[in-house]
């Protein structure tokens, strides 16, 4: 009876390290973050939403909130207009992309985004 308690709590205690471990990771997943580079193809400040595409052809559709931070135009997405060559910081969760930061790209890093 001692060696099937044993036993018992063997199994737990690793089932809990294991359950631990994989919600690190998750945790840690979530935290990644990614860029994109490109033009800005559409705006929508209802949403607060806007459409970069890449050099590429690749639509990604991002959203802001007011944790974005905002280098180069007007805070909040105010510059923020179609047209405008950016690179854009952000998270993914759930197929959903939210921005942590969003900077205007100069004249020559503009130019070569456009070539």
């Amino acid at each position: 009876m001692l060696h099937s308690l044993k036993w018992r709590v063997a199994v737990l205690t690793a089932l809990a390290l294991l359950l631990t471990a994989v919600g690190w990771q998750k945790a840690s997943a979530d935290e990644f973050t990614h860029i994109v580079k490109g033009t800005v193809k559409s705006v929508d400040k209802a949403s607060k939403t806007m459409v970069v595409k890449t050099a590429d052809g690749t639509e990604h559709s991002v959203k802001w909130t007011e944790k974005t931070t905002w280098e180069g135009m007007k805070d909040t997405g105010e510059g923020v207009a179609e047209g405008s060559k950016v690179t854009v910081k952000y998270t993914e969760k759930a197929g959903e992309k939210t921005a942590v930061g969003v900077k205007t790209a100069g004249k020559a890093t503009g130019k070569a985004l456009s070539q």
